[in-house]
């Protein structure tokens, strides 16, 4: 069964609650409090709010004696919660609790309201027993505001055999005016265990943190570690989404690989995890992010369409990780085979690691499958006023180096099939192929080879461009408007390789439909850009595919700033490009900046791509070895 927490609505956004009873300074003082409550003697609930599911899932309360569940909803009352029918609370009195424990923060009032209505000598207890420290509140008069909960997990890991983890994200929050904004951060290992916590300054608006793996073990003095580091942003402003490029490194070239932050709301269902390849193995790490353990048999493995779920009869400790190797649970797979993850919100979005026979590895992320999508009757017609309407742009790298697949991958329990075509397009923005999927089924293994396509249409084989899937009806089908493909990049030379997987949006249209196109910040359409790309440290050059998608018409070119910052947010040099729209413009942070520039940023500086004409959209990585020969990495970018 799923955790019984609320953690996302497409309609208000983020729910903080399950972070505030999951965040990890709160699991000591809820030990404490379910310690003296079991031995208090019987305990009833009050939940006037609909929490006590919530607290059960993350606190357990199966160790109380629990004498009754008492709201104060009318509409509530015989609804069965923790396994309790709900009593209306005029009737606490006759419960015979030693105990109240009233599941909610702020309660002070709600806890007046029924001191008349508790048993003789019987005590009330609120969750405020187990609140954060005040300083680690970013809004003190308003515990479950979510700017008090920007908080965010991360893939982390160092080893004596030469893997690294580099963190790298801006204080964009003082970019919305917050003041003396500090990031907490708390290491935990495969078991579960702190390694290490701390608390930094962020320093100067739009200033960039990093945290390293290696600095952080000669820091803190560790032995070599796999887990998970959490980040709480305290002071934050504009944005309570912890956002950040995490880049995987090491000694050899072979481990060089990048992603993304981990989209910070656990889901029941995550999807476009990729069965291996020949010669390949496929991890899938499993990293709770609960003060619970994840118990035997809650994650499971389906091959994409199929029903029979094959599940993980392992338990995963409190904030520990398990590697799950994916044909140890689904032998027989292969690419592109996809796989579909029974995650049952015990994780936010997951890392996986590909793992090739000649020690050369990747890691990327599945995405979030919907659970809250039908098929939309008026996507068909919107092509009359929209255009392409849903597309989902993505680098078509040169062909004479690089092989360049896409692979459609249902992204919603509502899909059952998949009406797709891809557009190929030079950097100037030319149509030069157009390929039709057909209605693809649910369980489809289908992919292209977009760089022969392209080729095959005309672009040079040093030349790049960029694909874009777009929903086609012509052999009918649904859609819902969530759109997805995983993009895979080989390197001919090395046999490198990189992977990437997002969703499709409405781009650079003035009309607006279902919240598109998105806007980072107000209310929608979306037509500026302010990307991050991260600059990697010494002996990596940072590259980046930037792509001008439009619905329709829109400017005939970008006017965009590529702006080379130093770790404090302070411009060190610019230049001016003009993206041809429906084109792509491709460059490198040396190739672009001289050395005595791209010195003055140092390793720890960005480039901020700024543009209030369009919108954009960015495919980022390193390479090493000259023109990346040796190695490079690709994930898409983020703004804020």
């Amino acid at each position: 069964m799923p955790l019984n927490i609320e953690t996302f609505s497409n309609r208000i956004g983020g729910i903080s609650t399950f972070k505030a009873l999951g965040h990890p300074l709160a699991v000591a003082p809820a030990r404490a409090l379910m310690e003296r409550l079991a031995a208090a003697g019987p305990v009833a609930l009050y939940d006037p709010l609909g929490m006590a599911e919530a607290v059960n899932a993350i606190h357990d309360l199966s160790g109380l004696d629990l004498c009754g569940l008492y709201v104060q909803d009318i509409e509530a009352v015989g609804a069965v919660h923790v396994g309790l029918t709900a009593q209306p609370v005029t009737d606490l009195k006759a419960s015979g609790a030693r105990t109240v424990l009233l599941t909610a923060f702020e309660a002070d009032r709600l806890a007046d309201h029924v001191r008349h209505l508790l048993p003789e000598g019987a005590e009330i207890v609120t969750l405020d027993a187990i609140r954060i420290p005040e300083a680690m509140q970013t809004n003190r008069r308003r515990y479950l505001d979510n700017l008090n909960w920007a908080t965010n997990f991360a893939f982390f890991r160092d080893d004596d055999d030469g893997h690294h983890t580099r963190l790298v994200t801006a204080n964009y929050w003082g970019g919305y005016g917050a003041k003396d904004v500090e990031v907490w951060c708390c290491l935990f290992d495969a078991a579960g265990e702190v390694l290490a916590d701390w608390r930094e300054a962020l320093g100067p608006a739009n200033g960039t943190f990093t945290v390293d793996s290696k600095a952080v073990r000669r820091r803190f003095g560790l032995g070599p570690f796999t887990g998970q580091l959490f980040l709480h942003v305290i002071g934050a402003a504009g944005h309570d989404i912890v956002k950040y490029a995490l880049d995987t490194y090491g000694e050899g070239a072979d481990v060089l690989s990048c992603t993304h932050d981990a989209n910070a709301w656990p889901a029941d269902l995550y999807a476009g995890l990729p069965a291996p390849a020949s010669g390949e193995r496929v991890v899938l790490w499993v990293q709770n992010s609960h003060p619970t353990p994840i118990p035997k048999g809650a994650i499971g493995l389906n091959r994409m369409g199929r029903e029979r779920v094959a599940w993980l009869e392992e338990e995963v400790p409190a904030f520990g990780s398990h590697a799950l190797d994916v044909s140890t649970l689904m032998p027989g797979l292969s690419w592109p085979e996809q796989i579909e993850i029974q995650a049952g919100k015990h994780f936010v979005r997951p890392r996986y690691e590909i793992t090739k026979a000649d020690g050369r590895l990747r890691i990327s992320h599945p995405n979030v499958e919907r659970v809250d999508l039908k098929p939309d009757p008026k996507i068909p017609d919107l092509a009359n006023l929209m255009g392409k309407g849903y597309l989902l742009p993505a680098p078509i790298l040169p062909p004479a180096h690089y092989e360049s697949l896409v692979l459609p991958t249902p992204m919603s329990t509502a899909q059952d099939n998949l009406p797709i075509a891809v557009v190929l397009l030079d950097r100037t923005g030319n149509e030069i192929a157009r390929h039709g999927f057909g209605c693809l089924p649910r369980d489809h293994a289908e992919q292209l080879d977009l760089g022969r396509l392209a080729v095959d249409s005309g672009l040079a084989p040093e030349d790049y461009g960029h694909a874009e899937l777009i929903y086609d009806f012509a052999d009918g089908g649904e859609a819902d408007g969530w759109l997805h493909g995983l993009f895979r990049y080989t390197d001919a030379r090395s046999g490198h390789a990189a992977e990437t997987s997002f969703g499709a949006h409405i781009f650079n249209h003035i009309l607006t439909y279902r919240n598109e196109p998105q806007s980072y910040a107000g209310r929608p359409p979306g037509l500026s850009t302010r990307l991050f790309l991260r600059i990697g440290p010494d002996g990596y050059d940072a590259f980046c595919h930037l792509i001008y998608p439009a619905s329709t018409d829109w400017h005939a070119s970008s006017d965009t700033r590529l702006s080379l910052m130093n770790a404090s947010g302070v411009t060190v040099a610019e230049r001016a490009v003009a993206i041809p729209c429906g084109g792509s413009y491709r460059f490198t942070q040396r190739g672009l900046f001289d050395a005595a520039e791209c010195a003055a940023a140092g390793d720890a500086g960005y480039i901020l791509i700024r543009d209030v004409t369009c919108r954009l959209f960015g495919y980022h990585g390193l390479m090493a070895g000259e023109n990346g020969a040796s190695s490079f990495s690709l994930d898409h970018m983020f703004g804020f």
